[in-house]
């Protein structure tokens, strides 16, 4: 469960450090990895693999949001902020107007599936995620943290200090959905 509230969320797409907005098309995948591989080689740490896997990450991500919106038939746009954390962290949001969201229960996909490793992925190489559907308005945003080298990564479903997994960011409210 997601608990950010309304001025919360409001208070993430201000104070994020880099934030795109694009329709739901798949062309728009790419542009979104690639901008967020862009904003964040400046302030990683050179050599640091943090950049590829957010990159890996947000494409994942975004291929959902965009796969959702179009089967749901919805035409708004997908939004994708960014922020960074003094010791060389990310956490990303991309949110969406698509009703639903992941299925609670992952299937293991068939070695030859094309589809359906995004969020294994995302359990595999994130510090930790989760999924926000109490937002005003339709669809969700789905988040994931990336811990830098001056970071302990949390540990998926352990809550930090009562902010939840991203209080490295000062971002409060957040559980992961299981």
């Amino acid at each position: 469960m997601c608990s950010i509230a309304v001025p919360e969320f409001a208070a993430v797409r201000q104070g994020a450090d880099f934030s795109l907005t694009f329709p739901p098309e798949p062309r728009w995948v790419r542009g979104a990895r690639d901008a967020v591989r862009t904003a964040l080689a400046p302030v990683v740490r050179p050599g640091s693999e943090l950049v590829e896997t957010a990159a890996l990450l947000t494409s994942e991500v975004v291929t959902n949001a965009v796969t959702a919106s179009r089967d749901g038939h919805s035409a708004d746009p997908v939004a994708l902020y960014a922020e960074w954390s003094p010791a060389g962290g990310v956490r990303v949001l991309v949110r969406d107007g698509a009703p639903g969201g992941p299925p609670a229960v992952r299937p293991q996909p068939d070695d030859e599936a094309e589809h359906g490793r995004g969020l294994l992925l995302m359990a595999l190489f994130a510090s930790d995620w989760g999924v926000c559907r109490h937002l005003p308005g339709r669809g969700k945003v789905v988040w994931f943290t990336l811990a830098g080298d001056g970071e302990e990564p949390v540990p998926a479903g352990v809550e930090s200090g009562g902010d939840g997994p991203g209080s490295v960011f000062g971002w409060p409210g957040d559980e992961r959905e299981a």
